[in-house]
Parts: structure tokens; sequence; C-alpha cells
């Protein structure tokens, strides 16, 4: 069994787990904020923004973004827990994987400008910012680990894929404990990007609805820490599958998705009636709400319920996979009530099939929850955290 022995995560939806887990208890609000400075000639969306005040990076010139301020944040509840383990193990078994889709890509989008406005480069910008690898590399430097370190960037499984990966890592006894998740901030150049595709909502994004338009951007960074010593909750099961149907629509079957639910499932051990709760994918446009209340609908019929939390969030990308683990997580830590959908805005679709869509809070009645996660390329995971005797 793989556990899990400490997790926080920063979003929207709160910097802390008493504003998570209070917004968590009151879903049907609107933490999203409408802005028109993102997207070209002044458009409005909605975002999902981190309001609290992150700590400051000039120690770590080289290192200095928004990602790494978020992961440096969430340190704070880690730490304690990180330097027990290196104490335990020695820093060289303590490995680190994360997932990302923006790096330091904000960053380089200021330096652009500030380029092509004076034809010489700022000082403090480094190129490295911009890899995929850097936050990993920068959080072992920040929390003083040296075993394993690297990144995954699948888009927005990536840090779904993050945990898939720290797991097996342990399994294979390549580590005795992995600090994994990852982070994504807003940055224009993907949120353009999903405009032009038109994807991209003017309004605040409604999964699942009759007249839903598309997603809205959000940022957020999770981290957990994994090892088999013994935690009330565990990474129960990983499913991930690459169905390559198309570099960005979903498969309108649903084959990849299903296929890794039912990984997961076989992973965890678990048939599809002891899973309690699944925090869909549900991102809020035609395509992928469809398939996915298909693939959803192959393997659990109606009859678990389900409901997306992007409305509260923001589809935060390559952080968006870790940020929803670490919900099962409070949902289960908490004993919270599982989070509805919201329909006051636009009513349910009725020509998707019966996926078991929430539409008022209810408590859980299992111990294993599920999220899923689906990225461009067909890239597709599915994740079951368990709450487990100690």
């Amino acid at each position: 069994m793989i556990y899990i022995n400490e997790f926080a995560s920063i979003s929207a939806l709160g910097s802390n787990s008493d504003e998570i887990t209070y917004n968590l208890s009151h879903p049907n609000q609107i933490l999203l904020t409408k802005r028109n400075d993102l997207l070209l000639n002044q458009k409005e969306s909605y975002f999902g923004q981190v309001k609290a005040s992150l700590p400051s990076l000039e120690a770590y010139p080289k290192h200095k973004t928004r990602n790494n301020a978020l992961l440096a944040y969430l340190c704070q509840v880690l730490k304690e827990k990180v330097d027990y383990f290196i104490e335990k193990y020695g820093n060289q078994r303590v490995g680190i994987v994360l997932g990302t889709s923006t790096s330091g890509l904000s960053e380089t989008e200021v330096e652009i400008k500030n380029y092509l406005q004076t034809n010489v480069h700022s000082q403090d910008f480094y190129f490295s910012m911009q890899e995929f690898g850097d936050p990993a590399l920068f959080l072992a430097q920040y929390l003083g680990v040296k075993g394993v370190c690297y990144a995954i960037s699948t888009a927005c499984s990536s840090s779904s894929k993050a945990l898939v990966s720290a797991k097996k890592l342990i399994e294979k006894d390549l580590c005795d404990v992995v600090i994994t998740g990852g982070a994504d901030t807003l940055c224009a150049v993907p949120i353009n990007g999903f405009d032009s595709m038109q994807v991209l909502s003017s309004n605040r994004c409604n999964p699942f609805c009759k007249h839903r338009d598309g997603i809205n951007i959000g940022e957020a960074a999770g981290l957990m820490i994994l090892s088999k010593e013994p935690s009330s909750l565990a990474l129960v099961g990983c499913g991930e599958s690459s169905d390559a149907y198309h570099i960005s629509s979903p498969d309108p079957e649903g084959k990849g998705a299903i296929k890794a639910i039912n990984m997961a499932l076989k992973d965890a051990n678990l048939s599809p009636h002891d899973i309690g709760y699944i925090n869909m994918h549900g991102t809020g446009t035609k395509l992928n709400d469809a398939m996915e209340s298909k693939a959803v609908n192959a393997v659990f019929g109606n009859s678990v319920p389900s409901s997306s939390t992007k409305y509260l969030t923001g589809h935060t990308l390559g952080g968006a996979g870790i940020l929803e683990s670490c919900i099962l997580a409070y949902i289960l830590k908490y004993d919270l009530n599982l989070p509805p959908q919201d329909f006051s805005f636009d009513e349910i679709d009725d020509t998707l099939l019966d996926c078991g869509l929430l539409k008022e809070s209810v408590g859980r009645k299992t111990n294993y929850l599920m999220s899923n996660s689906f990225a461009f390329g067909g890239n597709n995971t599915s994740i079951i955290i368990g709450k487990v005797d100690e």
C-alpha cells in the first residue's frame, strides 16, 4: 500500500485547509474572478486565481517563478514531514516527481515584452526558468532532497501522471518517499491558445449543462508525500492510457478514458460499486463532457455520485490532477459532504448519458473516491484515493 503521509493545495478554492474545506462545504458560490487583461482585445473571461501572499524566492534567482512560489508556499505544510523522512531514510531515498504545462512561461512572457521594447535581456531572467523540469529542480533544492528528481508534462494530465510515476518509484524500491504533485499558473499564451480554439468561455464555466460553452482557466499547485509508512489516506489505485485519437479533441466513444478507469479499479483491487464519488474531468466543453459522461456510464452506470469542481477552481491545466486528487483527500480527511454540480445558472444537459451527477450535496457512502484527468493527445489518467485503517 502506498500511503499519503501529508498533502496540501492552493487554488481559487483556498490557500489552507480551513478555506478549502469551507468552500467545498459551501459550493454554490462564484470563486472565479472576471478579468479582461489576459486575453487579446480585452476580451473577458473568468479565471481561478490564487490570492494568498507567496514566499519570496530572492534566494533562488534562477528559479524565481510564480509556479515555484506556489510550491514553496505548500512547503509550509510539508516541511516537517519531509525533514522527518530525510532523517529516517536519508535525502538520497527521497524523490520528487512533478507535473506542469507552463513552468516559467509567465516569466518568459514578461521577458519577451521587455526585450521587444528595449532590445536588452533582463538581468534577472534565466532561460532555464521556462524548462519543464525547473519546478522539480527547485523543489529538490528548496527541501534539500537528492533522490530521483524529474518532471512530467502531458498537458492537463501532467500532475496525475506524476502521482502514477511516484507510486511506481516506491513500488519498484527506487525511492522510499516521493514528494509529488505539480503546479501551473495563469499565462497569456495558453489562455489565448484556448481562446483561438474557441473553447474558452466568456461566462463562468458550467460543466454538464445544456448551454455550456467552454472552459475557464485557473492556477493551482498541489503536493503529496507518498511512502509505505502507514497513514489514514492512501493512493490505492492508478490507471493511465493514451488513445492518441486527436491532438486536442477527445475520442467521442471514450475508449481510452474507460481503459484508464478500469486500470485504476484493477490496480486498487476494487469493483465499480466500491467507489463512493467521482471527481470528473468535466471541463465544460461540449466534446469533453459528452465523452466523459459516456465513459463513466459505461463503467458505473449512474450508480456512483459524480461532479466536476472546475466551476470552483477553473481548469488548472497541468495542476488539475493533483488539485482534484487533493480535493478527494480533503473530503476523506475532514469527512466532508460530496460537492454537487452547480445547475443554478443553467439546466442539466439531458442529452448526456446519466453518469450520476449530483444535484445536491450528500454524504459519501464508501471510503474510496476517484478523480479523472483527460489531456490533449488522448492522454488519460484515473486516480483512486482511499481512507484506510492506519
